[in-house]
């Protein structure tokens, strides 16, 4: 009986006691942080889909509620995550979604603000709450949006995934619902991935995506999941357009253009990369970019990418665009020159070794001179002695007239000398 009576004796204590501290602290304009008026606050769950409605109430009383301004401090983590979120809030309900997390733990407190002032007048200490979501058998989800209109999500299924469920995603985006157009599957024929085109994206409103998991053997039992992207986070730009690169004065000038986009154009929204042969990548915030090169290469490229950096953060960059090759344009000068002229007399030296090779030209140079044979050369020998011995019976008969005729005989002689001339003998 003694211990019944008790009870009461000590919550009349403790009211007078906390009705004391209270006056304390409106006195003092300090916050009363130690539970005072016995303010507390009870957390509920309502699971819906891939949501979680946490609501909460308190023992405010309709006095405390009409005089002071009331907020509430909600602080939650989800599991495998070292982020904590913390909000402030003046309703008593909070939805979270999930996503593809298996839980979180919650906790929330009262304040009691003074209207005039905005000073905290008391605040209730932390309600902490758990929740555990059913398992999450998919990890490494990832989206993208390329080329303006293709959205593309893969994901991986975790090992202890049951054998028997697959997994299916729709997404809704400004009110209207679209169904996965093409699956990509695994050797096991499970779906790890949703491939979808032709699709037209408001880069202001999210794109919320739906996962169920259903188990085929009992068609009723599915497990959801949410998740939602801002289609300017996800998109994969094209590389940047119309690159042109060029050395002047020894220096080197690229520009380019900016590739579409599902967003904002301007050009402070991107952010890009220049990369030339043999130098380091650097940020680029326009749409050009010059480099000095005191020594120029022979041959160097340049390659520019680009992603959404200052509007929207966005971590995915573009592939790099095709090579633009620049060369000094002296050294282009003097080895096109020498490079037609090697090719000129190549062609040349070909074209003359044709030709000769056809008509034999080389045959009829190179043709050694004949040796007369025996019989030429016996005629000739014959020949010749058969000249010599006429001459000689020609000097012979010479000598015969000039020794017989007088010398008075003058007109003979020349008679004869004259003769002697016909027969090619007066010399002799």
């Amino acid at each position: 009986m003694a211990h019944v009576t008790i009870i009461p004796v000590m919550l009349i204590l403790s009211f007078f006691q906390r009705k004391t501290l209270f006056s304390a602290s409106l006195a003092s304009g300090q916050p009363d942080v130690v539970g005072a008026l016995g303010l507390h606050n009870i957390l509920q769950i309502t699971k819906h889909e891939s949501r979680v409605i946490l609501s909460w109430n308190n023992n405010l009383t309709k006095e405390e509620t009409e005089k002071y301004t009331v907020k509430y401090i909600l602080s939650y983590k989800f599991f495998n995550t070292t982020h904590e979120r913390e909000e402030r809030l003046q309703g008593k309900e909070k939805i979270i979604r999930l996503q593809l997390h298996s839980g979180f733990n919650a906790k929330v407190k009262t304040q009691l603000f003074a209207k005039e002032t905005e000073d905290v007048i008391k605040e209730s200490g932390w309600t902490e709450f758990t929740y555990k979501a059913p398992p999450v058998y998919i990890q490494n989800l990832s989206c993208i949006i390329y080329n303006i209109s293709f959205f593309n999500c893969t994901w991986h299924i975790k090992a202890e995934a049951p054998e028997d469920i697959q997994i299916f995603v729709s997404y809704s985006h400004v009110g209207k619902d679209f169904e996965c157009q093409q699956y990509i599957k695994n050797t096991k024929k499970k779906n790890i991935g949703c491939h979808m085109k032709e699709m037209y994206f408001q880069p202001s409103r999210k794109i919320n995506l739906n996962i169920t998991i259903r188990d085929l053997r009992n068609n009723s039992r599915r497990l959801s999941y949410y998740k939602a992207f801002t289609p300017q986070k996800i998109e994969k730009l094209n590389p940047p357009i119309n690159v042109s690169v060029s050395l002047e004065n020894r220096s080197i000038k690229i520009h380019w253009k900016p590739p579409p986009t599902i967003g904002s154009a301007r050009k402070k929204c991107f952010l890009y990369q220049v990369k030339i042969t043999d130098r380091k990548i650097v940020d680029v915030t326009e749409e050009k970019y010059e480099y000095p090169f005191h020594k120029p290469a022979k041959k160097c490229a340049a390659q520019v990418r680009v992603k959404k950096e200052i509007c929207i953060t966005n971590k995915i960059w573009s592939e790099w665009s095709e090579p633009v090759f620049i060369h000094d344009e002296k050294t282009v000068d003097v080895m096109l020159l020498s490079l037609t002229l090697f090719c000129l007399l190549i062609f040349l030296g070909g074209l003359l070794i044709c030709a000769c090779r056809r008509y034999r030209c080389l045959e009829v140079i190179t043709m050694p001179v004949p040796h007369p044979s025996d019989n030429i050369k016996t005629w000739l020998a014959a020949d010749e002695t058969h000249h010599q011995k006429q001459i000689s019976m020609q000097m012979e008969m010479y000598s015969e007239v000039t020794m017989g005729i007088p010398e008075e005989n003058g007109d003979e002689n020349t008679q004869q000398q004259k003769c002697l001339k016909e027969s090619g003998l007066e010399d002799l």
